[in-house]
C-alpha cells in the first residue's frame, strides 16, 4: 500500500506569488538569451510552457491611448535609440502597458528636462492588472520620452533616454 501527500499539505501560494515567481523565472530566462545570444528558447515543465523569441517590435502606428495624453516629446527612429556616450536608453523590464503617471489624470512622473535620481519612479508598467513601478537606475536629466501614456510595450522597448551624471 503507497501513500501520498495531499496537496493542502504544503503552503498556499498567492496568485500575487505565483505571478512574481513566474515573472522572475521569465526574467532569468531572457538574461541567458541576451548573455548566450540565443534567439529562441522553450521551456516546458509539466502543464507550464514558456516560449521565448528575441525580435525587435517596433510600436504599432497611430496606436491608441488610453490616458489621452500626448505622445512622446522628441521621438525618434528606432534606429536612432542606441545611447552615445553619457546617455543611457530607459527599457521595459516586461510585457505591459506604459503608463507615465501614477493613475488617469495625474501628472506625469517625468518630463524632458527633469533631473531624476537613482530609485525614482519614472514610469508604471501594467501588467497582467498588476501595475509595476519602473525606477531610475542611473541619475541624470532626461533628454527624451520614447513612449505615449497607454502605449503597450514588450520586454526591452526603450522607454527614455537620460543624460547620466558624471
Amino acid at each position: 500500500m503507497s501513500t501520498t501527500t495531499a496537496p493542502s499539505d504544503s503552503p498556499a501560494t498567492s496568485p500575487a506569488d505565483e505571478y512574481a515567481a513566474l515573472t522572475g523565472a521569465v526574467r532569468e530566462l531572457v538574461a541567458v538569451m541576451r548573455q548566450g545570444g540565443i534567439g529562441q528558447l522553450e521551456v516546458c515543465r509539466g502543464d507550464l510552457r514558456i516560449s521565448l523569441s528575441a525580435a525587435s517590435v517596433a510600436p504599432p502606428a497611430g496606436a491608441a491611448h488610453a490616458h489621452g495624453v500626448a505622445g512622446p516629446e522628441h521621438p525618434l527612429p528606432t534606429d536612432e535609440l542606441a545611447p552615445d556616450e553619457g546617455t543611457v536608453v530607459v527599457t521595459s523590464p516586461m510585457i505591459g502597458t506604459y503608463y507615465a503617471g501614477a493613475a488617469p489624470g495625474e501628472p506625469p512622473f517625468i518630463h524632458v528636462g527633469d533631473a531624476v535620481e537613482v530609485g525614482q519612479t519614472v514610469a508604471i508598467i501594467e501588467a497582467m492588472k498588476i501595475m509595476n513601478e519602473i525606477v531610475a537606475e542611473h541619475a541624470g536629466i532626461v533628454e527624451q520620452i520614447l513612449v505615449r501614456d497607454g502605449e503597450p510595450v514588450e520586454y526591452g522597448h526603450p522607454l527614455l533616454r537620460l543624460r547620466v551624471r558624471a
